[in-house]
């Protein structure tokens, strides 16, 4: 039979370094995904905000029939 190898742990030091490895690149990809997603929100917002500018310019340029209703 086979002597199975012995487990050896890995010394507390080089763990907690492993984890804290770990833990940066998990909040690194984080960052990324919500820095990803405000730009994205940002381009959407300033995109609807060009349009309502362009159908508010439009508008103004119309003819107001509803004010011929309500003149005071």
């Amino acid at each position: 039979m086979k002597e199975l190898p012995y487990i050896v742990p890995s010394s507390q030091p080089e763990v907690e370094e492993v984890f804290a490895v770990h833990q940066t690149t998990i909040e690194f990809y984080q960052e990324v995904q919500t820095r990803s997603e405000f730009q994205t929100y940002c381009d959407w917002y300033y995109k609807t905000a060009a349009e309502n500018r362009r159908e508010l310019e439009k508008m103004r340029g119309e003819l107001n029939i509803m004010g011929w209703f309500f003149r005071r």
